[in-house]
């Protein structure tokens, strides 16, 4: 099918820009920050990404997604024959410009509160300078969707590796470049870097990129309509504030671990954060799994409106998600088979903690197949649904969470993600056959994850049999991956075959 061809293309564009930037990261910074930085410090840069996360969804209030919805419509649909993209772009942004301003003052005036609260008193500064990220990302949200609503993605892609590559060189100038400064006498430094500080600088290398983007994007808003219909705004976030419950309870399911190791684990608050960054370090190795979802979304979302609005074939949605449960399968394989190898991107000191990485894999693998079941509230405008569903899970997160950190520690979480994901999958799938039926096929979507699983446990017997050397246990894991290649040829080629046409 040629809007599957055209689905992956851009699903590979938007990849290689919000995408590709976490496999970067996950190449560069992650093997260098497990390996500079104690794991009580790396604990602190996840759990401030954390909130920033959090506080991200409250700046935007997912008025990128309203975007989406009410600019894929006729401007009949929306009610008014002045309402079209430029005004429904014009009063997006608007809104998101005027609370991106006040909430930026409230915390700024109440960041010694907020530090504290962190469990960081006395280091406002963090509290700072991660408003400041939060305000430009917020800024950069609605230009950002209008491009990938425009199927623009090359630019969207350029926009964003760039402020990536300078994120990078950031990073690297804060904590390598102006220490070799300092010790080469070149004092002029001191003025910009203290080595006291260094976790504070991986947040400034963000802030600086993060302001250079919005800088790139400024045509866009230098184009802005100056629009405001309050009509359609109103319409607007009735659709989007449900989506801010399920956007706040997706990122508690999917990043509050080290957070809660840090305020539910036994020891003092710096053994905790200890643990949550051997925990956040063993989870960037599921980041495979994790970007080839988010890359899906990014892609799929504005495809999906876009669809709906020219025809009401819903074969394409089905053969969406299985193409994405048999991809994501093959990721979880290609990454347990060769864990040996990819491990050594993370220091030594982090690699005890990869035996939550496997249930984290198929954590993830269930997250993307609820972002396909969850299209059928999203085109019937019923997202307060994504709140209920969202909310159960988080419920399901923090119990298993609060109960069972303090016996099994990092596993907690990681146990509790794949509670929370596979629960929210059968809810959107029960879901969306009440809404809007989809004959997707689920036990061929089960077959791969099954056969998948069931390959790594024949690895796994196999390292008993073979000599005590890694490069025999990845020849063997790679007949098996072989094996499995050619046994999904042989029972989806015919599949593949037509839906690639």
């Amino acid at each position: 099918m040629a809007l599957l061809k055209k689905l992956a293309g851009e699903t590979a564009i938007y990849g290689l820009s919000s995408i590709l930037g976490r496999v970067v990261n996950w190449i560069i910074l992650t093997p260098y920050f497990t390996r500079v930085f104690e794991k009580g410090e790396y604990g602190i840069v996840t759990d401030l990404y954390f909130w920033i996360a959090i506080l991200l969804v409250l700046f935007t209030y997912r008025m990128e997604t309203a975007f989406f919805r009410f600019a894929s419509r006729g401007q009949q649909e929306l009610g008014d024959e002045n309402h079209d993209q430029d005004t429904v772009f014009s009063t997006a942004s608007l809104t998101i410009i005027g609370t991106t301003v006040a909430l930026t003052g409230l915390l700024f005036c109440l960041a010694p509160q907020i530090a504290s609260f962190l469990k960081y008193p006395g280091r406002e500064d963090y509290v700072r300078i991660f408003t400041l990220i939060i305000a430009f990302d917020a800024l950069a949200a609605i230009p950002f969707a209008k491009l990938r609503m425009e199927s623009r993605p090359l630019r969207f892609a350029a926009i964003k590796l760039s402020a990536l590559a300078l994120n990078i060189l950031l990073v690297f100038f804060f904590l390598e470049g102006c220490p070799w400064l300092l010790a080469h006498d070149y004092t002029f430094v001191a003025d910009i870097y203290n080595p006291e500080h260094r976790i504070a600088y991986v947040f400034w290398a963000n802030l600086i990129a993060s302001g250079i983007s919005i800088l790139w994007l400024a045509p866009l808003y230098r184009h802005l309509a100056w629009r405001f219909a309050t009509d359609l705004w109103r319409r607007m976030l009735n659709y989007a504030l449900p989506l801010v419950i399920a956007a706040i309870a997706g990122i508690v399911n999917q990043l509050a671990g080290t957070t809660l190791l840090k305020y539910f684990g036994t020891g003092t608050t710096e053994a905790n954060l200890d643990m949550g960054g051997m925990y956040a370090a063993a989870a960037k190795l599921a980041v495979l799994m994790n970007l080839f979802v988010q890359a899906f979304n990014y892609a799929a979302e504005p495809f999906f409106f876009r669809q709906s609005a020219v025809s009401q074939d819903k074969a394409i949605y089905a053969d969406v998600a299985r193409a994405f449960a048999l991809v994501g399968s093959l990721a979880f394989v290609g990454i347990m088979f060769y864990l040996e190898l990819i491990q050594v991107f993370l220091g030594e000191d982090y690699r005890e903690g990869l035996g939550v990485l496997p249930i984290l894999l198929v954590a993830n693998f269930f997250l993307g197949l609820y972002y396909n079941f969850s299209i059928g509230y999203k085109l019937t405008d019923q997202t307060r649904w994504a709140g209920y569903i969202a909310l159960f899970g988080t419920v399901i997160t923090l119990v298993i969470n609060i109960i069972f950190i303090p016996s099994i520690t990092i596993y907690a979480p990681a146990w509790a993600s794949l509670a929370c994901f596979f629960t929210m999958t059968v809810a959107g799938y029960w879901l969306t056959r009440k809404l809007w039926p989809v004959d997707y096929k689920l036990g061929r979507m089960a077959y791969y994850l099954l056969l998948a699983i069931a390959g790594w446990g024949l690895t796994i017997i196999m390292t008993s049999f073979l000599p005590d050397q890694m490069v025999y246990r990845l020849i063997g894991n790679s007949f098996v991956f072989l094996a499995i290649l050619l046994l999904l040829y042989k029972t989806e080629g015919n599949w593949l075959r037509k839906v690639l046409r």
